[in-house]
């Protein structure tokens, strides 16, 4: 039984790798079909201030993508989840927010949020970073 259950949660894996995969692929090909549209149209080969968030936040996406990946690879290959990773995956998603925001239309409230989640995964990155220094290697083959 427990082969069995191992199998499949391979194949699952494998199968939620290959969707990651294709989605990648497929903002990454959005994110040239956005960028040509933007630079073609008039005034060509310029992009206003909207146009360059809008790249920003797609290209941002698919840094997003990738390091979910990463994550499931690494899920895969050791069967742990990289608390390190996720925390950069979350990091790069607020960043994202916080590039893409339109200031003119945010509450204090919420950037008062946004700030306290900037704190709150910086910190928690910075406290797993260095637990994960001190801890000694481990030996094998002894």
């Amino acid at each position: 039984m427990e082969k069995l259950l191992g199998k499949f949660e391979r194949i699952i894996v494998l199968t939620l790798m290959g969707f990651m995969m294709l989605v990648i692929l497929l903002a990454t090909v959005e994110v040239g079909v956005i960028l040509w549209k933007e630079l073609v149209k008039p005034p060509c080969m310029l992009l206003n201030v909207k146009e360059m968030m809008e790249v920003f936040g797609f290209i941002l996406m698919v840094v997003i993508g990738l390091e979910l990946l990463e994550s499931i690879r690494g899920y895969l290959t050791e069967h742990v989840v990289h608390v390190e990773v996720v925390l950069l995956v979350a990091i790069v998603a607020v960043a994202r927010k916080v590039i893409i925001l339109d200031y003119k239309e945010v509450t204090p409230h919420l950037l008062l949020a946004i700030a306290a989640l900037i704190i709150a995964l910086s910190a928690g990155f910075f406290i797993i970073r260095r637990a994960l220094n001190r801890i000694p290697p481990q030996k094998t083959g002894e």
